[in-house]
């Protein structure tokens, strides 16, 4: 398992919606990539956001790489905006 450093969090995205609010279904190449995830892993220095939380994240932020085969991305605590609750 990764265990970010600096001020930073390791997170997942959550997966896209398949259908849209009318019910049509989507091909993958038009879902749009979701900006919540959960977060998996958070360095020493987060205090303010946990393993297991969900997330609302900004646009093109992060770096995805690949961990036992899951997609995962490691950001900024800065580029998080929201914690749902």
């Amino acid at each position: 398992m990764l265990r970010p450093i600096g001020k930073r969090v390791v997170i997942k995205r959550l997966e896209a919606e398949e259908k849209t609010a009318s019910g049509i279904v989507l091909p993958s190449q038009a879902k749009e990539k979701p900006q919540m995830a959960e977060v998996i892993a958070v360095s020493k220095e987060v205090e303010e956001i946990k393993v297991g939380d969900t997330v609302v994240f900004k646009k093109y932020v992060g770096t995805e790489i690949k961990v036992d085969g899951e997609e995962v991305m490691i950001c900024d605590v800065a580029d998080i905006l929201a914690i749902m609750e």
